[in-house]
């Protein structure tokens, strides 16, 4: 192994851990594939066993056993720098999840079609912009049955560090791709899905209809914190779906509600 003891971050092979945003190693390559940062060994080892290249490993000292001495056994061409607790703080101003990054190579994305003819239940994200609530989502996909997720394009990046990291790493399991067309509610009906805008309307039927379990190929689809789905969307949707609330609360946040939505639309019967 290729273990190389650091005392601070300012040296070359350490500037996409330390200096360089997340937008900038998505571009790192241009016109290659780019650039994101793994963190902490479980969403780090659902990355490798999804066939992402590791390009070089940044450990904290105390972590140099254990489950991650297990991966890095299995990369020994791949370089290892390690500090103690203190210098990697640096990075983000806070202790670190388990004290481990891995620099990746992104992987080319499957077409958004190509994941709609392989599937039944498909999650939709409009313009979802906080890496927590993608992270949270993919990761509630995951665990209640969606097929795949596909993103527009005002969407935050769901390898981004922190989404990655909430997800534990199922974003790395659930195949996601892009939404290239800007009409991409006709592209899902041509594929064959009735669509469900989760939204708060007068004319929504409730989460517990059962005509919506009876649906052969659905598209859940929820919106943007705050402002939810565009009313040009919901106009587009086969339905509109809400989740019937208590004690004055109107909706839930996005991720929670997706949740929701997925147990009772989505899960394995």
């Amino acid at each position: 192994m290729d273990c190389r003891i650091i005392t601070d971050l300012d040296i070359p092979e350490l500037l996409p851990f330390s200096q360089l945003s997340e937008r900038q190693l998505l571009h790192y390559n241009e016109p290659e594939m780019g650039l994101f940062v793994a963190e902490s060994p479980n969403v780090i080892m659902r990355a490798l066993e999804a066939g992402y290249a590791p390009l070089s490993f940044l450990i904290e000292q105390a972590q140099l056993s254990g489950v991650i001495d297990e991966v890095l056994a299995k990369y020994l061409d791949v370089p290892v720098y390690t500090a103690d607790k203190a210098v990697l703080e640096k990075i983000t101003g806070y202790s670190m999840t388990r004290g481990v990054l891995c620099l990746m190579r992104r992987r080319a994305l499957p077409k958004a079609a190509e994941l709609c003819s392989k599937t039944r239940r498909i999650a939709v994200l409009e313009d979802v912009m906080n890496p927590t609530n993608v992270g949270a989502i993919f990761r509630s996909a995951a665990a209640l049955g969606v097929e795949a997720v596909l993103l527009t394009k005002g969407c935050s990046d769901p390898l981004y560090r922190r989404s990655a990291r909430v997800s534990m790493g199922t974003v790395f399991q659930i195949p996601w791709a892009w939404l290239e067309e800007d009409d991409w509610t006709e592209q899902l009906h041509s594929c064959g899905f009735t669509t469900a805008a989760m939204a708060l309307c007068e004319d929504s039927c409730f989460l517990d209809d059962p005509a919506l379990n009876e649906i052969p190929r659905l598209a859940v689809v929820l919106g943007t914190e705050g402002d939810g789905l565009k009313s040009a969307t919901i106009a587009k949707c086969d339905y509109t779906v809400r989740i019937p609330m208590s004690n004055g609360v109107d909706s839930l946040n996005v991720a929670a509600a997706s949740a929701v939505a997925f147990w009772q639309l989505c899960r394995k019967r």
